[in-house]
């Protein structure tokens, strides 16, 4: 099966991504922001995580740079590529959908922010962490690279692992023992295992 199959479905699923999010960043953009926790960590991070989904990819499939790291795409890994883009989709939107206007890209509380236990957020605390992780092995399977295809899944793994206690203290600081009665009843990225 040629790698371009995987490639066109990889900037397909990334480009109905940006499509769900961009919305609910222009929305929430101008909601004011009253805690803000960003610092040059997180930023660092973001920008590692923007090379891995978008720039490696686009190296990989433009130019010769990575063409050394380059080998056959098996059906079986399209196929996985397909499911696992097709639940990252359902996962990120719905994510965002039942976020709301408390959906941020950085560690920051808007004004009027609340806990949200319902939807998706009832069986896992970190839905859109999960439906990154899907991305990240779409991207996987689907880029058939040793370089570019497991960059997010390295990236968000760093940015995960880095990220999640600060995040959760900052919900912890805002919700107190609501969020801590939250986060002993569900997982943080896969109902009922983790």
């Amino acid at each position: 099966m040629s790698h371009w199959f995987g490639y066109a479905l990889f900037i397909a699923g990334n480009l109905s991504g940006i499509a769900i999010r961009v919305p609910h960043d222009s929305r929430n953009g101008k909601i004011r922001v009253v805690d803000d926790r960003k610092g040059k960590l997180e930023i660092s991070l973001l920008v590692v995580m923007s090379i891995a989904v978008f720039i490696l990819p686009v190296v990989a499939m433009a130019t010769p740079l990575l063409s050394f790291a380059d080998y056959g795409l098996s059906p079986g890994a399209f196929a996985a590529g397909v499911c696992c883009f097709a639940l990252n989709l359902w996962l990120f939107y719905k994510a965002h959908a039942d976020l709301g206007t408390n959906w941020s890209a950085t560690l920051q509380v808007r004004e009027g922010h609340s806990l949200i236990t319902n939807g998706v957020y009832r069986s896992i605390r970190h839905p859109m962490y999960a439906a990154i992780y899907l991305l990240a092995l779409a991207q996987a399977c689907l880029l058939s690279n040793w370089i570019a295809g497991p960059a997010t899944l390295v990236a968000f793994t760093l940015m995960f692992t880095l990220r999640m206690g600060p995040e959760e203290k900052m919900m912890v600081d805002k919700f107190g023992d609501e969020y801590l009665a939250y986060a002993s009843r569900t997982k943080r990225l896969v109902p009922g295992v983790f």
